[in-house]
């Protein structure tokens, strides 16, 4: 019995200091609920710490704390008049490529080129052996000369026969015979002259020369060989001579940009070509498009021209392009970094009295780094190029630099 007593005591003395602490914690509730133990609540609440009473003052006080300013790179939208180019990689073409071959079977006397040399039209590259076209040419024109000396005598003859036929002194047989002998020796030396002059053209060949101006590649024949005219094989061929200056560069565009391109070729746009491994351009223009679409992969052929007075284009050689199409005004145009994609499109994160703020943009072509902005931008905002990630609507940036190479 006594020691249930205690413990019932000592159960209601821990309560009473709760509820008094409790009182005196916030004795705005006590007064409250239970307005004559206001007074007493208010005493204890001046008896207790300050780090207990104000306690609920901190926890009045306490709220999430705020985010730190995201650190971003910035770049600035700008409306400009924008060149329209385009890149691609294209092969250089020799205008002109001709192989040489001989006209006829002869032995090589002289090559008068060496390997890879530079030559211009008319030159002689390889002599060949014109000895017995040479005789068959004296025999033409001995022939020619026979056959004239005959000529002489059957006119004779016909004047003689015509005098004596007047007189009744020979038959009319006779004068027609010497006739026909004036008629058939004319016609054999227009067959002698004609002989004579192909002689002279065959005679000809043995000179073979350059038809056009450009490089030589190797010479597969030295002297002293014969050259062949029906060997077909590429061992056949004496050389080979490639026009370089001027020289096309072939490449392909997507069919999509013919009308663009038929435009640019009409107004004489430039074309720029930088072989592949050297830093040296040269400038040329658009020269033809060629008259079908490739329906297989949806391009067409194009040439550009280019004067290459310094051979910096080679044939065969690759070359990176750049099509000037033409020049857009008032275009507005955003550092391409600063495009984002979301699910609702495109968007671009622009800052504002130091927050960032969600703005939907349409985008059109990217070139040099820059996209062109159809909608949603005028030119003139801030936009963030990285950083972008970390962002939502209305957080705070930090910036820390421009963009390099921004609008």
């Amino acid at each position: 019995m006594g020691i249930s007593f205690l413990r019932f005591a000592r159960n209601a003395l821990v309560l009473l200091v709760i509820a008094g602490l409790y009182a005196g914690y916030a004795p705005q509730q006590v007064d409250a609920f239970f307005p004559p133990a206001g007074p007493l609540a208010h005493s204890i609440h001046g008896l207790l710490p300050s780090a207990i009473v104000g306690g609920d003052q901190a926890v009045a006080a306490t709220a999430p704390p705020e985010r730190p300013p995201v650190s971003v790179l910035v770049g600035q939208v700008e409306k400009k008049d924008l060149p329209w180019t385009i890149d691609e990689i294209g092969t250089a073409q020799a205008i002109s490529s001709v192989a040489l071959r001989p006209r006829y079977d002869a032995m090589v006397e002289k090559v008068l080129v060496a390997d890879g040399a530079s030559v211009k039209a008319g030159d002689t590259l390889i002599e060949l052996d014109s000895s017995q076209l040479k005789a068959q040419l004296a025999g033409a024109q001995a022939q020619l000369a026979k056959d004239q000396a005959q000529l002489e005598q059957a006119q004779r003859d016909v004047t003689r026969d015509t005098d004596l036929v007047a007189r009744a002194a020979t038959p009319v047989l006779t004068l027609d015979q010497a006739k026909t002998a004036v008629a058939t020796t004319l016609a054999a030396i227009e067959g002698d002259k004609a002989a004579i002059e192909n002689l002279k053209v065959q005679l000809g060949w043995s000179s073979i020369v350059a038809p056009i101006s450009g490089r030589v590649g190797v010479v597969s024949i030295k002297e002293g060989n014969i050259a062949k005219t029906g060997d077909n094989s590429p061992t056949g061929v004496l050389a080979t001579i490639n026009q370089i200056s001027p020289i096309y560069v072939s490449f392909s565009l997507a069919q999509n940009l013919l009308p663009s391109i038929r435009e640019a070729m009409a107004m004489g746009a430039e074309v720029e070509a930088r072989p592949q491994g050297s830093q040296k351009t040269v400038t040329g223009r658009l020269a033809l498009i060629d008259n079908a679409v490739d329906s297989t992969t949806g391009t067409i052929v194009a040439r550009a021209v280019f004067d290459n007075p310094d051979e910096t284009l080679w044939p065969g050689q690759l070359c990176d392009l750049t099509i000037s199409l033409r020049v857009e005004p008032n275009t507005v145009v955003s550092p391409r970094e600063a495009i984002q994609i979301g699910q609702s499109g495109n968007y671009v994160f622009t800052i504002v009295d130091g927050a960032a703020h969600v703005q939907p943009v349409e985008v059109g072509r990217t070139q040099g780094g820059l996209t062109v902005i159809q909608k949603g931008l005028s030119g003139g905002e801030t936009v963030v190029v990285d950083g972008a990630l970390l962002l939502t609507e209305g957080a705070k940036v930090l910036v820390r630099t421009a963009a390099k190479g921004g609008a």
